[in-house]
């Protein structure tokens, strides 16, 4: 303990510049754009991980950091490797000359933390070096005296203004800050909350992804505490627009150039704020605080042939992070198909935002899948007085064809003067797209994914015209039939139609 506590003391000759030091880089320039290349950036150049080349790379992408794992040889070697052992051999076994022997496959050999850190300070102002101290496969003792000497070359080389410390040993993020107070510790195990983290005076969580989506609470419970939220390993679009639309500080990938595409198109680098979601990670029957449901069979006004039932997982149900709304073939109060029509509840509606859903249709003659919107209060009289916003709307017999509508009492398929658009997509029965609109006091426009291809403007004549200023709920089916789902008949052979839902976010600025 004595010995400890002098190399704390004499850390703090050393922490003191450091401050000042890490102030001057923040405002010089250290990017804001959250991406952290996970071993660097290594993939697209076909780089090997945790190299100095593609600690390189990382730089040169201007990442907001660059990850790599520090371990301990037999002679107490300081290397950068993720896995235990390398070419074969047990890196806390095998001295590190010994190691050294085997290079990367690019050539170089093996790096040293001391070649790494110099490497990352070199010509670098924008990348923070995200050091993960591995735990000891021989004990916790080792483990802190690898966190000891990390600390202590870290500092010597003047690197502590760039540095993160992250680790899944938990005694280990909590003995870095015994030793250096003002570094930025992360926890990577994701078995603490927010609050015990806060608690034990660390300063994020840096979590795998799926930790999040099985507790979203912590997310708003990180932020009050001001607690850094960070992610891992996160290689698609889809989990990458979910932590931006949630507002992460960090998300580390092994494709930063695909996040920072993504990043481009988020509705969160516009200035929008998600206010409303469902990811649908729970199974069973959709979450009833932010679901209800449109029930009955009597055509619904169209001349449909769907029963929409009420919470009947045969036809609405939460499967593998997929929302399935169901249309079946079999009679029901002299209906021919069972269906679910879901509609949002409690604060589920909205004057204004943008609101997107990510959905794979059914496509077969007779369906007409919709996601769609209807006011909530009716203010202006019965439809289509009061309006309907139609986000996306698919008749089987047109496949390669999404449309975007609005209905008013002056412009509505009755008196044949609908606004309507379609957009080409050949593939919406084989892949996911985000239908979205973006509703604000002037104008609706329309989207496929990142691709507006729809407005339809507040002319300032009036609600026959705009009656947008209301609140409107958001309303998913999948019909059957009808005026223009079946308006080229039926496929006699089809016994069920699905429409899958991945997620639906609503944000406003």
């Amino acid at each position: 303990m004595k010995k400890i506590g002098l190399f704390a003391t004499a850390l703090q000759f050393l922490i003191t510049p450091v401050t000042f030091a890490m102030k001057t880089i923040h405002e010089n320039g250290l990017a804001k754009n959250g991406i952290v290349a996970h071993r660097g950036a290594f993939k697209t150049n076909k780089l090997p991980e945790n190299s100095i080349a593609s600690l390189k790379n990382a730089i040169a992408l201007k990442c907001a950091g660059s990850e790599f794992d520090v371990q301990m040889t037999a002679d107490d070697s300081l290397i950068i490797n993720h896995d235990p052992k390398y070419n074969g051999l047990t890196i806390e076994k095998t001295a590190y000359a010994e190691l050294k022997k085997t290079p990367l496959s690019n050539g170089e050999h093996l790096p040293t933390l001391q070649e790494y850190l110099s490497a990352g300070l070199k010509n670098n102002w924008s990348t923070r070096l995200v050091l993960e101290i591995k735990p000891s496969v021989f004990s916790k003792e080792r483990a802190q005296q690898v966190t000891e000497k990390v600390i202590k070359m870290v500092h010597r080389l003047g690197a502590a203004p760039m540095v993160v410390y992250i680790s899944f040993d938990y005694d280990v993020c909590k003995k870095v800050k015994t030793l250096d107070p003002k570094a930025q510790v992360q926890y990577l195990n994701g078995d603490k909350s927010p609050e015990e983290i806060k608690r034990d005076g660390l300063d994020g969580i840096d979590y795998h992804f799926s930790v999040f989506q099985k507790h979203p609470d912590w997310i708003p419970q990180a932020k009050h505490n001001n607690i850094v939220l960070n992610a891992w390993t996160v290689n698609n679009a889809a989990e990458m627009d979910w932590l931006l639309a949630n507002r992460f500080d960090f998300i580390t990938t092994n494709e930063p150039e695909l996040l920072a595409e993504r990043i481009k198109i988020n509705p969160v680098a516009k200035g929008w704020k998600l206010i409303w979601s469902d990811e649908f990670n729970t199974n069973g029957l959709p979450d009833t605080t932010k679901w209800g449901y449109d029930v009955g069979g009597n055509g619904w006004g169209n001349n449909e042939l769907e029963y929409y039932t009420k919470a009947d997982t045969s036809n609405a149900v939460v499967r593998d992070g997929k929302l399935l709304i169901i249309a079946k073939k079999e009679n029901k109060e002299h209906n021919t198909f069972t269906s679910a029509r879901l509609v949002t509840k409690g604060k589920g509606d909205w004057r204004y935002g943008r609101i997107e859903v990510s959905a794979k249709l059914p496509i077969a003659k007779g369906t007409w899948p919709a996601i769609w919107m209807l006011p909530t209060d009716w203010k202006y009289g019965g439809w289509p007085a009061s309006g309907e916003i139609d986000i996306m709307e698919n008749v089987g017999f047109m496949p390669d064809t999404v449309f975007g509508s609005v209905h008013t009492k002056s412009f509505n398929h009755v008196i044949h003067t609908q606004k309507t658009k379609g957009f080409y997509l050949n593939d919406a029965d084989k892949t996911f797209h985000v239908y979205a609109v973006e509703w604000n006091k002037d104008r609706i426009d329309f989207f496929v994914d990142a691709h507006p291809y729809f407005s339809f403007s507040n002319t300032g004549k009036g609600f026959a015209e705009w009656p947008f200023d209301q609140k409107f709920h958001l309303i998913l089916n999948v019909a059957m039939g009808g005026n223009w789902g079946g308006m080229r008949g039926m496929d006699e052979t089809l016994k069920q139609a699905v429409m899958e839902v991945d997620y639906v976010r609503v944000f406003q600025q």
